[in-house]
C-alpha cells in the first residue's frame, strides 16, 4: 500500500493539508466564508475552487466561482469545480480489470493532473487519500472504454468507481465530493473492513451521487 498522498500524487504542502482537513476532522461551529473575498457562504451549499499551485481546495462564493470559470482567469491558477454528475450504467469492469488497478478496497477515483500531465488514481483509507500507481496502458485497459473518460475535465472532475456485488458503478463527479468521501471514511472507519457505520454511509453517499447524475452516458454527446 502506498503512503498517503494528496491528489497531486505527492505529500501535501502545509496549506493544502489545512484546506483538505475540513473534510477529515470534526468541524467547529463557525461561519464558512469565501476564501477569496471573505463573504459568508452557506455551509454545505457553496462552490469550491481548485488551487493548481498548492494542489488544494478553497471555498468560494458564487460570484468568485463564476469569475474563475472564464478561461485564463488568474493565469489558470484557480479553477472552478463544476457541478455536473454523469453516470455510465453500461460500463463493464470485471475482477481481472479491477485487479490491474492494484486498489485493495472497492472504491476509487481517478483524475488527470494537468500540471504533471498524468493520471492519478486514489482511494479512501483510514489514513486519508492513498495513491495507487497507474500507468497509461492500465488506464486505457480499465477505463478507456467509458465515454465518461472522454468528457473528464482535468484537475476539477474525477471518475468515481465502486465495485459491488460483481458489478461496477462508474460516475463522472466534481473532484471536491471525492475528498468529502475520503474525509467521511477516515472519520467513520473501524476495524479491518471499515465497519457497519462506514458501509452505511458509503451506500448513502452513492445513492446521493446516483440521484444527482444528470443523464446516462448514452444520452450524452461527446
Amino acid at each position: 500500500m502506498s503512503a498517503p498522498m494528496t491528489w497531486a500524487g505527492r505529500p501535501a504542502p502545509a496549506s493544502g493539508v489545512h484546506t483538505l482537513r475540513r473534510f477529515a476532522a470534526p468541524r467547529e461551529p463557525r461561519q464558512e466564508r469565501c476564501e477569496l473575498c471573505g463573504v459568508p457562504v452557506a455551509e454545505g451549499n457553496h462552490r469550491h475552487l481548485v488551487d493548481t499551485e498548492e494542489r488544494s481546495l478553497a471555498c468560494a462564493c458564487t460570484p468568485c466561482s463564476l469569475l474563475f470559470e472564464r478561461p485564463g482567469a488568474a493565469h489558470g491558477r484557480f479553477l472552478s469545480v463544476p457541478d455536473r454528475y454523469l453516470a455510465d450504467h453500461d460500463h463493464r469492469l470485471d475482477d481481472n480489470a479491477w485487479e490491474l488497478l492494484q486498489i485493495p478496497v472497492s472504491v476509487a477515483f481517478f483524475f488527470r493532473n494537468a500540471a504533471l500531465d498524468r493520471l492519478v488514481a486514489l482511494y479512501p483509507s483510514p489514513a486519508g487519500a492513498t495513491e495507487s500507481e497507474l500507468d497509461p496502458s492500465t488506464w486505457q485497459t480499465v477505463l478507456g472504454g467509458s465515454r465518461l473518460s472522454q468528457l473528464l475535465e482535468p484537475d476539477v472532475e474525477a471518475l468515481l468507481l465502486r465495485r459491488t456485488e460483481g458489478r461496477a458503478e462508474c460516475y463522472l463527479v466534481p473532484i471536491d465530493i471525492c475528498y468529502e468521501l475520503v474525509g467521511r471514511m477516515r472519520l467513520l472507519w473501524q476495524g479491518f473492513d471499515g465497519g457497519a457505520e462506514a458501509r452505511a454511509d458509503l451506500q448513502a453517499f452513492f445513492e446521493h451521487v446516483e440521484r444527482r447524475a444528470e443523464a446516462t452516458v448514452g444520452e450524452l454527446r461527446p
